[in-house]
């Protein structure tokens, strides 16, 4: 969490049509509660004419957050309001799936193991075995469920039942390296974050890195994005890439890369848990 997004605070997050004096209204309706502003974002998007806020509000010994719920419940229709209030408080619930590698499942251990995420872990869910010792000893519990051509129906109805169990409320492709059905995309849509390599859709398939390395690429990356009903067409939250050059074999290719979806996907979730990303359309607003 950033310095002023503590534990005692609360976010509110509005999306709204574009009017004269909309953002004065909403810090008029925090102030006579009791709020206090200690972070404020605005974003208009004049070609949509429409306004998205981010408010970080301290909570004060006078502060009402229901009555401010009450007032924006009693408002959103008249001015036309997609809102949210959230209660920093309350942590997110993380559910995270895994495959083989390791590489962005242990970055995100770490940081939620050093407080630098928001979040309870209920659990991780993997279709390979190798993952249990690291994440057993971080004290989480792991769910294998292995999945094959024949079982895909089966296996992913247990997935979504172990997601429905641990009430999750953000779940994370940390290489997850099967296709979620389209059905569970919609059912969590704006809580299911993947992440990929960049190379798509010049490189798609198997094997992406060596490919990349036969065609002299320049630039490697990669991209943290929501998960749709269409394949790797998601709002995009952080996007990374790393220079390599004709001194760089495949093996390479594959460190550079590993370091920066880890990272990207590490950021990108930062974002997310602290409600900085607003999704508009197939874009994101992300308030940084």
């Amino acid at each position: 969490m950033s310095n002023t997004e503590d534990k005692s605070t609360h976010t509110l997050v509005v999306s709204a049509p574009d009017r004269s004096g909309l953002v004065a209204q909403v810090a008029s309706a925090i102030a006579s509660h009791g709020g206090t502003l200690v972070e404020s974002h605005n974003h208009t998007d004049t070609q949509q004419s429409r306004i998205i806020k981010r408010n970080v509000i301290a909570d004060a010994q006078t502060y009402a957050p229901a009555a401010i719920q009450q007032d924006f419940t009693e408002t959103a229709a008249k001015l036309s309001l997609d809102w949210s209030l959230h209660n920093n408080g309350e942590p997110a619930r993380l559910v995270i799936l895994a495959s083989h590698a390791s590489h962005c499942l242990a970055d995100i251990l770490y940081r939620w193991k050093s407080g630098e995420f928001n979040c309870e872990i209920p659990c991780v869910i993997s279709n390979h075995e190798n993952l249990r010792s690291m994440v057993e000893w971080h004290g989480i519990p792991f769910h294998f469920v292995p999945v094959s051509k024949d079982n895909k129906q089966e296996a992913f109805a247990k997935i979504d039942d172990i997601i429905e169990r641990h009430r999750a409320t953000t779940i994370v492709l940390a290489r997850y390296m099967q296709i979620f059905p389209a059905p569970l995309c919609a059912k969590y849509e704006g809580q299911l974050i993947n992440i990929h390599h960049s190379f798509l859709p010049s490189f798609i398939g198997a094997n992406p890195y060596q490919k990349a390395f036969d065609r002299g690429v320049k630039l490697i990356g990669a991209t943290c994005h929501y998960v749709p009903t269409d394949l790797d067409e998601g709002p995009i939250i952080e996007q990374a890439v790393v220079r390599v050059d004709h001194s760089c074999d495949k093996d390479d290719l594959v460190r550079l890369g590993r370091d920066v979806e880890r990272s990207v996907l590490s950021r990108g979730l930062r974002y997310h848990l602290e409600r900085r990303v607003i999704i508009f359309g197939n874009r994101t607003v992300v308030f940084r």
